[in-house]
């Protein structure tokens, strides 16, 4: 049979008669597999993980996926380095069962298991990954551990040097893990008896490893000292920035120091310069919103506001809607605290606090500069809504970003501003908030009937299917990247109206869901009948 597949496969020009003589000079059924692999490999017709994949379909064991792989220190020294590099392995855990779970290439080595289990001492079991992915994670993993071990050594308390190499290492390590999992913040914190760096990933953080207190001052020295803080003040909160290159990734970290009880947290907000600016269209918008937000866009004055709490995706929308107001016939100014991302043809202002550039100083000074559009990062303050206004009732068309939780919402917290009804009513022409939602992981997700008393509960039919995470090695528990869900409000003359009258949350969202309006939960479900993600996710991410 395999010489017959081999016959097949040189009459596809896949292999030759020599390549195939190779793959059959060998003892088994698996190591024909194997070579047969390798082969297919090196003329590019499979990867490294697609013949990991079907040796572990093949033997029926677990394929696993290593790039996101920090195993627990003790857990790294069951095995030491020359060894894991020797015999292609890598330890993962040890189970409720007391079972060392090992990572190898090649699942039917017999005597790379014996090898392991006489010197560890512990039952093994096996899953396959693959070749080019586990080699690499070798060293990342325990360079990451020796380093570990190394600033422990030679670090103590308050007098640690950050300048010392296996610190420097320590903190690149980090930085590259982190980018290496899509994090989106890093948070370095101290407690009484232990140290932990967590990663916000998909907008759940997670622990990602566990070191001694003993580093922690050496790790946020380091870290002040790339961001060129102040390293000798620890009494106040510090700000600053570190421009790098990670894996051929340009990368901008937003550092944030915080002392606490038992000394400094450090938080790195992780920028990806290289991300392409979203489109509308790319943006989970249903096509009746984006014909909404495209509307908005078209209109020659007013105020649009983009609502949510922080993380919620606002900047991401406002960049896109810059994006297609952004033509050569248009005048577009920011004020930005700080500039994320830098646009060829919009004139972004960063803010300079200390050169005394704040919002209402930059926003004066823009209106001088004679804008068509302006963009605000954010409404803050009773003045900045005020040259909004302003701005919005002498012919500019101003975006901005507001933190409330629903788009009605967005209307009181501006009269809570100090700013009149009517001018409030004239000036705005729509809302829009959103949150980020966990997107299921299209590999694993499963599909389930809703039951009876969840559908009326949810006001859906009866019979509807929505989809539950499994999680796979693909995945983070059955989730990949995230989504947004949108509530947009237009202010149309019965809402102008009502705002002059009575601003009460309720009735403005009652009337705005009458002219056609989702709510945040409704548009949630929606996706989630679609199958984008679940509706437990939905159920937290809204009220």
């Amino acid at each position: 049979m395999h010489k017959r597949l081999g016959e097949i496969l040189i009459s596809h020009g896949i292999i030759n008669n020599s390549q195939l003589e190779n793959a059959l000079d060998v003892q088994n059924v698996s190591k024909f597999n194997e070579r047969l692999g390798q082969i297919l490999i090196s003329a590019g017709i499979i990867s490294y993980t697609e013949l990991a994949q079907a040796l572990a379909e093949q033997f029926n064991i677990n394929f696993i996926k290593l790039d996101r792989l920090i195993p627990a220190p003790e857990i790294i020294k069951l095995i030491p380095k020359n060894m894991a590099q020797r015999l292609e392995i890598i330890p993962v855990e040890i189970d409720n069962e007391n079972f060392l779970h090992v990572a190898v290439i090649d699942p039917v080595d017999i005597t790379v298991q014996d090898e392991i289990k006489n010197f560890t001492g512990l039952n093994l079991k096996i899953s396959v990954a693959a070749q080019d992915e586990l080699l690499n994670s070798i060293d990342r993993i325990y360079d990451f551990d020796n380093n570990i071990k190394n600033a422990v050594a030679r670090n103590s308390g308050d007098n640690s040097n950050p300048e010392e190499a296996p610190i420097i290492k320590l903190v690149d390590d980090l930085i590259s893990q982190a980018v290496a999992e899509n994090a989106s913040d890093v948070h370095a914190e101290i407690y009484s008896d232990l140290s932990r760096i967590r990663f916000r990933v998909d907008g759940v953080l997670y622990t990602a490893f566990e070191y001694p207190v003993s580093v922690h001052p050496a790790i946020v020295s380091r870290i002040k000292i790339m961001s060129k803080m102040d390293i000798a003040e620890k009494r106040k909160p510090q700000d600053g920035r570190i421009l790098t290159t990670v894996n051929n990734k340009n990368i901008d970290l937003r550092i944030s120091s915080l002392p606490v009880a038992n000394g400094e947290k450090i938080v790195m907000r992780i920028l990806y310069q290289d991300e392409k600016f979203a489109e509308l269209e790319s943006l989970g918008l249903e096509q009746q919103e984006i014909k909404i937000i495209n509307e908005f866009c078209n209109l020659p004055h007013g105020i649009i506001l983009i609502t949510g709490p922080t993380g919620s995706g606002k900047s991401t929308t406002l960049y896109a809607m810059l994006k297609k107001l952004n033509k050569p016939d248009t005048n577009i100014i920011t004020v930005e605290d700080p500039v994320e991302f830098h646009i060829n043809g919009v004139n972004q202002v960063q803010l300079n606090e200390k050169a005394g550039v704040n919002f209402e100083t930059a926003l004066r000074a823009i209106l001088r500069q004679d804008p068509d559009k302006i963009m605000i990062g954010e409404i803050r303050d009773s003045i900045t809504a005020q040259i909004a206004v302003r701005s919005a009732l002498t012919g500019h068309l101003v975006l901005s970003t507001l933190h409330t939780n629903d788009a009605p919402s967005a209307i009181t917290r501006i009269i809570d501003m100090k700013i009149p009804p009517f001018l409030i009513s004239a000036a705005l022409v729509g809302v829009i908030a959103q949150r980020l939602v966990r997107k299921l992981c299209p590999n694993c997700r499963k599909k389930y009937l809703i039951d009876d008393d969840t559908c009326n509960l949810l006001e859906i039919p009866r019979g509807s299917y929505a989809f539950k995470p499994e999680g796979c090695s693909k995945c983070r528990n059955g989730y990949k990247g995230r989504t947004a869900i949108f509530e947009i409000m237009q202010v149309n003359n019965e809402l102008r109206k009502f705002i002059l009258n009575d601003h009460d949350t309720d009735s403005l969202r009652n009337i705005a869901i009458k002219n056609g309006m989702n709510n945040l939960r409704r548009s949630g479900i929606n996706l989630a009948l679609k199958g984008v993600t679940s509706l437990e996710e939905i159920l937290i991410a809204t009220v």
